[in-house]
């Protein structure tokens, strides 16, 4: 049996002899670890969705498993799982690139679209912030440089900073979030418009994880315009566990980054079951997100309700709120509550104020507001 102090010391070895190969940018990175402090009864930080009403999407998904041939890999081009996204979503399947989560595809799109152009260093890939952290994430872990412009004063696009940084700094990538994350809110389309038009030799994607409750996609932004691609998953309408995420972009462009995929990378379970759902649960899985658009309003009625609480217009599963005073206060009472959101206090400046809030289930938001009116009341 191998002592701690020998693993210690055989840490520290190869560490010391493969320390110099790893990537330098690795050491401003840490390791995805949710956080999950004890005693958590209410989990509304992570914008999965509530459990589903209707059983038809679990029976649905058990029972394309059960049929699924353990024995052999899953369908290398994954055709019928393409054919359902086209079907669902107005998409050809030629179109398309899935991938293990939306997570996957902007690995696929940031290492295909790797090369520095003529006299840069490093690739550039350019975002908004604050946004989904995985763009900057996936940059530094790729060896490229992440650009990140400060969205307005309303969350919005601010389309002449984004302008000169795509100038100046000649992005090979764009991803834009719309709905954003965390911040909710759909970015207006003529701003986004203006974005694609100065963007015209970079890959632009438009990232719309949330666009299932957000009533429209801007899918149609693609037309006369190849440079422009669309990020989908099915993770936020309650198939987080199947991780399926896809990429709508130029058929000639999916080719080229197809071949920096791993083959099988989506399990066979994963695509049968999606499969499934698409072809045979659409409706009961339209209704799930219905009613957490209907819960999305209510709740962010009452929070509104609450004295120094302010909640940011959403368009997704989740809502933006602005706390009286410093977030981490909240943040902590709303923990030894058994509450657990998700804080972005550490970030600093405005965002020292703000929660995101998953939209959850009617007994988890009654606790939630009541939570809150007693940090109000200064019962903490």
């Amino acid at each position: 049996m191998t002592s701690a102090v020998g693993e210690d010391a055989a840490t520290r070895s190869a560490l010391d002899a493969l320390g110099p190969l790893l990537r330098p940018e690795l050491s401003d990175l840490t390791a995805y670890v949710p956080h999950d402090p004890p005693g958590i009864r209410v989990k509304l930080d992570a914008n999965e969705a509530p459990p589903a009403r209707s059983p038809a999407i679990a029976e649905c998904v058990a029972r394309a498993i059960a049929s699924t041939r353990m024995e052999r890999y899953p369908d290398p081009r994954a055709d019928r799982l393409r054919e359902a996204i086209a079907k669902r979503t107005g998409a050809r399947p030629v179109d398309l690139l899935l991938g293990t989560g939306s997570d996957e595809v902007i690995s696929l799109v940031v290492n295909a679209l790797a090369r520095p152009r003529e006299r840069a260093p490093q690739a550039v890939i350019l975002s908004p912030t604050p946004t989904f952290v995985m763009y900057r994430i996936t940059a530094r872990a790729h060896g490229q440089k992440p650009v990140e412009v400060p969205l307005d004063a309303s969350w919005d696009l601010d389309v002449a900073t984004t302008r000169r940084a795509i100038e100046m700094m000649a992005p090979n990538v764009v991803f834009l979030a719309t709905p954003n994350n965390p911040t909710g809110n759909r970015m207006s389309e003529d701003r986004v418009a203006a974005v694609i038009a100065n963007a015209s030799s970079s890959f632009v994607v438009l990232d719309e994880a949330y666009v299932d409750f957000a009533g429209a996609s801007l899918r149609t932004m693609r037309e006369g315009n190849p440079h422009v691609g669309v990020l989908r998953t099915l993770s936020k309408v309650g198939l987080a566990a199947l991780r399926v995420g896809w990429l709508e972009a130029d058929e000639a462009l999916v080719r080229e980054i197809d071949k920096a995929r791993q083959p099988f990378n989506v399990s066979a379970t994963s695509q049968m079951a999606a499969a499934a759902v698409l072809e045979d649960a659409w409706d009961a899985l339209q209704a799930e997100v219905e009613r957490v658009v209907g819960a999305r309003d209510e709740l962010a009625a009452a929070l509104s309700g609450l004295d120094g609480f302010t909640v940011t217009p959403s368009a997704a599963n989740f809502l933006w709120v602005r706390t009286p005073g410093a977030a981490e206060a909240v943040f902590d009472h709303l923990v030894a509550d058994g509450i657990l959101v998700r804080s972005f206090h550490k970030s600093g400046g405005r965002m020292a104020s703000q929660l995101r809030i998953t939209i959850g289930t009617s007994d988890a938001h009654e606790q939630l507001v009541a939570s809150l009116a007693r940090f109000e009341g200064g019962s903490r």
